[in-house]
């Protein structure tokens, strides 16, 4: 297991070093001057040609990428072109909103996700299993947009509410004002996710309670519940442990939208934001970030699989 996880970290430290190299260049194949959208279209040649120098854009691409590694090697985010904060200060600041984003959004999808498609599974061919079902087909198909956006308009229009959109409301300073800020972005993003899981959850425990294993423990006389949960859930556990870890990877992606229309000053927000405005600092190493992150919850869901099946070993 030891040596798997050291050849797996210097596979992942491969990854993300490939991962910085097309960040860079993608990033400066686009179009656009960083310089002249921090002074203006009025500004002088003169002027960009000093911001170019201060901010080391008139530097080779190599050397750019090279104070780059060095930078974030040492934990230093850089500062961003147009605002000229520093990228770790905004960083350190917005984290917090889309971590805890990140938690709520993988709770509702853990505590309604896997317990529906159990209980789809178990019910099978019922009317409880078909509202499951269209549900899950529902969630699936719906845009997370369009469900944010009701979201919105729907509790507004009706009777006339609306979460708190304006600064972000720390859960220790009022945990009720920050639920209810941070409670339906979290659902929306969970609606896909969670209906991926019920699907799944449902197909691979219908599946397992076929096994012959299965059938023996039922003959025993042991009880449905018992059969269900300590025998096979255990088994159908793995397809879907690594499909959540697949979608806490890329929850960023859709985060951005969701923090966008509910106006949180979270990580994805910063990352539209600073492709918008061609700020180099930000993208580069927000990127990094959650390409660190995607990767390694990858390399933790490999592990898992052994505690989760014992006949998994790696060499």
């Amino acid at each position: 297991m030891t040596n798997y996880i050291l050849r797996r970290l210097l596979q992942s430290a491969l990854i993300i070093w490939l991962i910085s190299m097309g960040v860079f260049v993608l990033e400066r194949s686009t179009g656009g001057d960083p310089a002249l959208l921090q002074q203006g279209l009025s500004a002088t040649p003169e002027r960009v040609a000093a911001v170019h120098k201060e901010l080391g854009l008139d530097d080779p691409y190599p050397v750019q990428y090279v104070n780059w590694m060095k930078s974030m090697a040492t934990f230093d985010l850089g500062t961003s072109v147009l605002t000229r904060t520093s990228v770790t200060h905004e960083f350190k600041n917005r984290f917090p909103v889309t971590f805890q984003l990140f938690l709520m959004t993988m709770a509702w999808t853990i505590l309604f996700g896997i317990p529906l498609g159990v209980i789809s599974a178990v019910k099978r061919n019922t009317i409880v299993d078909y509202a499951v079902r269209v549900f899950a087909v529902t969630g699936l198909a719906v845009p997370g947009f369009w469900v944010a956006t009701l979201v919105l308009m729907i509790p507004a229009v009706l009777w006339g509410y609306a979460p708190p959109l304006n600064d972000n409301i720390g859960f220790f300073d009022n945990p009720m004002a920050n639920l209810k800020q941070l409670g339906p972005p979290s659902l929306v993003l969970a609606l896909g996710a969670m209906a991926g899981i019920m699907r799944l959850v449902r197909s691979e425990l219908l599946e397992v309670l076929r096994a012959d294993y299965v059938r023996t423990a039922r003959s025993k006389g042991l009880a449905n519940r018992t059969v269900v949960i300590r025998h096979a859930m255990k088994n159908s556990l793995i397809p879907v442990v690594t499909v959540l870890g697949l979608q806490a990877s890329g929850l960023l992606g859709g985060a951005v939208i969701v923090e966008q229309i509910f106006n949180l000053r979270g990580i994805g927000a910063y990352v539209f934001s600073a492709l918008a405005q061609k700020d180099f600092a930000v993208v580069q190493t927000l990127v990094m970030f959650t390409s660190g992150v995607a990767v390694l919850m990858n390399l933790g869901v490999d592990v898992l699989y052994a505690f989760l099946d014992p006949r998994i070993r790696y060499s």
